[in-house]
């Protein structure tokens, strides 16, 4: 007996049961908190990528800070002094041009920075008298840490531990 084209459209295969997918709450949960997550890491790289561009803007590179100030080390000439922070490669200089003249160039080295990306590191400069002599000492700050370098005899030098101390005790520096 032969089979028809009629007879094999009836006698298709018909499924004897249904599956059923039906997913746990906790699935719903768990891919929100890897979308969280990844959302998380995006937008602290792009956090980062912008702060480092933004402080190419502001800093150059390498990082650069300039002040221009009187700090009484160029009595002759009356001009202020040109005081220019850099981080080097993640050497910090400070360099100091007495009444902005090129000429009597005095450096001030500073710490090296360790890890990673600190040659992106900016480094700022301001003046302030904490002793009262009434010649502004140079604070520079890298990051959350000051480093002061007292105004004396024409010049800026690292503060000594006795000074350090003799702020302290008089509630100027902790």
């Amino acid at each position: 007996m032969a089979v028809t084209s009629r007879e094999l459209n009836r006698r298709r295969w018909q499924p004897t049961f249904v599956v059923s997918y039906q997913l746990h709450r906790l699935t719903y949960l768990g891919t929100a908190l890897l979308v969280l997550v990844a959302l998380y890491v995006l937008l602290t790289f792009l956090v980062g990528w912008g702060q480092a561009r933004f402080d190419d803007v502001r800093y150059g590179m390498p990082r650069t800070y300039h002040l221009t100030a009187d700090v009484g080390h160029s009595a002759e000439t009356g001009q202020p002094s040109h005081l220019i922070a850099l981080n080097l490669d993640r050497q910090v200089v400070v360099l100091d041009m007495p009444g902005g003249d090129i000429n009597k160039v005095r450096v001030l080295t500073g710490p090296y920075l360790f890890g990673a990306d600190e040659h992106l590191t900016p480094v700022t400069l301001r003046l302030q008298d904490f002793d009262g002599n009434r010649a502004p000492d140079l604070v520079v700050k890298v990051k959350d840490e000051e480093l002061i370098y007292m105004n004396h005899d024409g010049s800026f030098a690292p503060i000594t531990p006795a000074e350090r101390q003799h702020l302290q005790l008089l509630g100027g520096e902790s």
